[in-house]
């Protein structure tokens, strides 16, 4: 047994506290089934789904079985979910009172896939000519809008219901304080951001800058593109995202939570740009400067 004072500090209960889950060393589990279900029917009960030849609406949903759980482990947020999920629909096409029914079908939700690679899969309740149009319609053109829902689950799940897992240490309050957790695993830093009211627009903000250097094995051309394609942004944001990489274009993230615009943009070389979350004071942005050096 070690002597008073010789112990391992990660276990210092002075470090916290509520003397709770010391630096956050101990495993935790948060169930996130229940939040999950009423997430999933907030995003498709009753969605209405406009296309150019059809219109279909989202009537209810017949099955959503699975489980979603977050865990913490020494700081750090590991997430595990697997749905399938039904959905009845009903539908006419364009300038046909005929209605159509048919079902949608999410098999593989998971964070084993990216939600590009979810499937989707379209069915009609009976087969007739007008059926068939919507289907086509609905395959070709609505999967994008319901592949977006799903992925605003996914953010969703990361973001609002996973405050609160890391805990803060001495002298740190969750009122004032969020540690943002990076999302890329070359940027396994983590920065705690003062959380400003919109409200509290004539109090001025303490700022700092933060300079990193990481090592990347890659290319510089292929550092740059993950970063200003959209395609290969959502590859590791596991959400819809917009991106005009341009100077003076504008990018969303997370369901438009982390949003900004590129100020300056030299292919394989640089990027500039500014960015901000929804729960900072209006119109205030964070300067990023990226400069990318290729080496061997």
């Amino acid at each position: 047994m070690a002597k008073w004072g010789e112990g391992d500090p990660r276990w210092i209960v002075e470090e916290r506290p509520d003397a709770t889950n010391v630096n956050n060393w101990h495993w935790t589990e948060k169930n996130a089934n229940q939040w999950s279900k009423d997430k999933i029917k907030a995003l498709f009960l009753n969605l209405e789904i406009e296309m150019k030849t059809a219109k279909v609406k989202l009537k209810d949903i017949e099955k959503c079985e699975g489980e979603a759980v977050i865990n913490n482990r020494k700081g750090k947020l590991i997430f595990f979910y697997e749905w399938d999920i039904t959905i009845n629909w009903t539908g006419f096409a364009s300038g046909n009172d005929t209605e159509v029914q048919g079902k949608i079908n999410i098999p593989n939700l998971s964070e084993e896939n990216n939600v590009d690679e979810v499937e989707v899969i379209i069915s009609l309740e009976k087969n007739s000519t007008e059926g068939t149009h919507v289907k086509e319609s609905l395959y070709n053109e609505g999967r994008s809008i319901i592949k977006e829902k799903l992925g605003l689950y996914v953010s969703s799940l990361k973001e609002e219901f996973s405050q609160g897992m890391i805990l803060p240490k001495k002298d740190e309050s969750q009122d004032n304080n969020k540690c943002m957790k990076s999302i890329t695993a070359g940027f396994n830093k983590q920065i705690g951001l003062d959380q400003v009211s919109n409200n509290n627009t004539d109090k001025p903000i303490s700022t700092t800058s933060l300079d990193f250097n990481l090592t990347f094995v890659c290319t510089g051309e292929e550092l740059y593109n993950a970063l200003t394609s959209a395609d290969l942004v959502k590859v590791f944001t596991n959400g819809p995202v917009r991106i005009d990489a341009k100077k003076g274009g504008k990018f969303e993230l997370f369901g438009g939570n982390i949003n900004g615009e590129f100020l300056e943009l030299v292919p394989n070389k640089k990027i500039v740009k500014k960015w901000r979350t929804n729960s900072w004071k209006s119109g205030h942005y964070s300067t990023v400067t990226i400069d990318i050096e290729q080496r061997s």
